[in-house]
């Protein structure tokens, strides 16, 4: 059974969620103040966090931050907060994807499946490497290696850099990466994959403003640059 750890100051929003989400078959456990997270999720070890931002002792952010380094399952945010600022900065730290509050209950629980069909999909492809110079991609143990030294990547971003190797030299749409990345329709405004491919870059020391191993192709999507890893 699928364990989530709903992270919600609110008890009344909090119970009314974890009954929506038991009744579709996930194992649910409640934690109401940020700063018990890291205990918990260590203790219960959740496949995914549904993490509200408003918490008691650490707000979401820092308790994404305090995550990231070591959870690698999907963190899904939950928030009232609409500025596209909120949002980005959630990424940022680590977030896998947000719903914006209130949410219908089936959008929440076809979030929380469009999460671990990514993860699932990962786990399950056949053992493949990619090449190219200096860059080396290991598909079964999901790690990338640039001059000899390991670049630390979120299993999100692990999927997204794998599927832009994979089409060197082919302009790849956003609508194509959302889709198989997220796992949803691209609706013209969500910037979770301009926020990844930015990671990606930083990572993988390509030039922000004019980068030249992953390229913006404007008004059509991105570009992976084979031979721009010698």
């Amino acid at each position: 059974m699928t364990k989530i750890l709903l992270v919600e100051d609110d008890n009344r929003l909090a119970s009314l969620v974890q009954s929506f989400l038991i009744q579709n078959g996930f194992d649910v456990q409640c934690q109401a103040r940020g700063d018990a997270v890291a205990e918990h999720c260590r203790q219960f070890q959740p496949d995914v966090i549904v993490l509200d931002l408003m918490l008691p002792g650490l707000d979401g952010f820092a308790v994404c931050k305090q995550l990231r380094p070591w959870y690698k399952g999907p963190i899904l945010i939950l928030t009232a907060k609409q500025s596209d600022i909120d949002q980005v900065l959630g990424l940022e730290l680590g977030a896998d994807d947000y719903v914006i509050k209130p949410v219908e209950p089936r959008v929440l629980v076809a979030r929380i499946n469009a999460l671990l069909r990514r993860g699932h999909v990962g786990n399950q492809s056949a053992q493949k490497e990619l090449q190219f110079g200096q860059l080396q991609l290991k598909q079964a143990a999901r790690e990338a290696w640039l001059d000899q030294q390991r670049i630390e990547l979120t299993s999100y971003e692990f999927d997204l850099l794998w599927m832009l190797a994979q089409h060197a030299g082919q302009t790849l749409k956003r609508e194509a990466i959302h889709q198989q990345i997220i796992g949803r329709e691209y609706d013209g405004l969500d910037r979770t994959v301009d926020v990844r491919v930015s990671h990606l870059r930083r990572k993988l020391g390509d030039n922000a403003e004019t980068p030249f191993r992953i390229k913006t192709v404007w008004g059509k999507g991105y570009l992976f640059v084979a031979d721009a890893w010698q």
